[in-house]
């Protein structure tokens, strides 16, 4: 493979018919969720086996609130550690259990908490803007938690005459910062998989299929961003899609978020956005979850996500805070 010349076929997702039946292990883990009580939330970046049983799909400021009113005995997440970790933040008084306990995420890795807090205490002051896609200690040093699909929102209801540090990931928080017009200490911290989209293998993309729009998640650079027709969570992607009149978009996301797409928009074909090297972009991290650990998951009642409760309480407060603030 030549990556000067990004010789591969893109990645076309045409339209759907049917869903295929469940398989007999899908059928053993709705069972065993029944007996277990539990409830089986889902990220959109799951694979799409996962996605079918799963009792809510979404992004992380939906799942958020799913797990926040859930009232299963068992929450069974199906994302990355910090997705359960939320879960077990807002609803501890539930089981929380994660297919993977190794399915991390480096965006998370980006900011470890000691790092944080020195930077705090060396800078007082500072109104801390975390995303929620970092651990729970770093969630407790935060004022307020935001997500992809709520950013924007949240930080416009942040007095002005406050200093913002927003972390950890600098892509979404420039964005952020353009949407807004606030200007913001920004955490030197990345996706791995979202900084993987060039300009050069969107543009070539989009000129094999000139009439796709692109829309693009916010993780990705501000090059990229700006080659999109539309930049917004994954949640809202499903709207864009939707009401879009093009009859073919080209996704720039992490590649599960097709599969929910197709089931949801089955008439519409999708490209998956390329990198320079390959024709699609699959998290590891994500992909780590698979059904035969989601059974066995079920069936163990692990890995379960314990944590210190003064830590937990400390989380809770900016996350609430995100929440509530949302829904002004």
């Amino acid at each position: 493979m030549a990556i000067g010349t990004l010789n591969y076929e893109p990645q076309v997702f045409n339209p759907v018919q049917e869903a295929a039946p469940l398989t007999p292990l899908q059928e053993e883990i709705l069972e065993l969720k029944r007996q277990r009580n539990a409830v089986i939330l889902a990220h959109n970046y799951q694979i799409e086996p996962i996605q079918r049983i799963a009792d809510y799909l979404g992004d992380s400021l939906g799942l958020a609130y799913e797990a926040a009113n859930a009232d299963a005995d068992v929450i069974l997440f199906c994302g990355v550690h910090f997705m359960a970790e939320t879960a077990k933040i807002v609803n501890p008084q539930r089981t929380v259990i994660l297919p993977d306990a190794e399915a991390g995420c480096s965006l998370s890795d980006s900011c470890p908490p000691e790092k944080l807090k020195a930077y705090q205490d060396a800078n007082p002051g500072l109104y801390t803007v975390a995303y929620i896609n970092c651990s729970a200690a770093v969630k407790a040093l935060a004022d307020v938690i935001v997500t992809s699909g709520n950013a924007v929102k949240i930080v416009e209801q942040i007095p002005e005459d406050r200093e913002i540090l927003f972390v950890p990931d600098q892509n979404l928080g420039a964005w952020v910062s353009r949407q807004t017009g606030r200007k913001m200490r920004l955490w030197p911290g990345s996706c791995y998989a979202h900084v993987l989209f060039t300009t050069r293998a969107i543009e070539k993309v989009r000129g094999e299929f000139p009439d796709a729009p692109v829309v693009a998640h916010p993780e990705c650079t501000q090059a990229v961003r700006d080659l999109a027709d539309e930049v917004c969570s994954t949640e809202k992607m499903v709207q864009f899609c939707k009401n879009t009149p093009a009859e073919r978009i080209i996704v720039v996301t992490e590649t599960g978020m097709i599969h929910r797409l197709q089931r949801e928009i089955p008439h519409k074909t999708f490209i998956a956005g390329p990198t320079d090297t390959c024709a699609c972009n699959n998290c590891r991290y994500m992909k780590m979850n698979t059904l035969e650990k989601v059974r066995d998951a079920l069936l163990k009642l692990e890995p379960s996500i314990e944590m210190d409760e003064d830590l937990r309480q400390r989380a809770e407060l900016p996350i609430r805070r995100m929440l509530e603030w949302s829904k002004r």
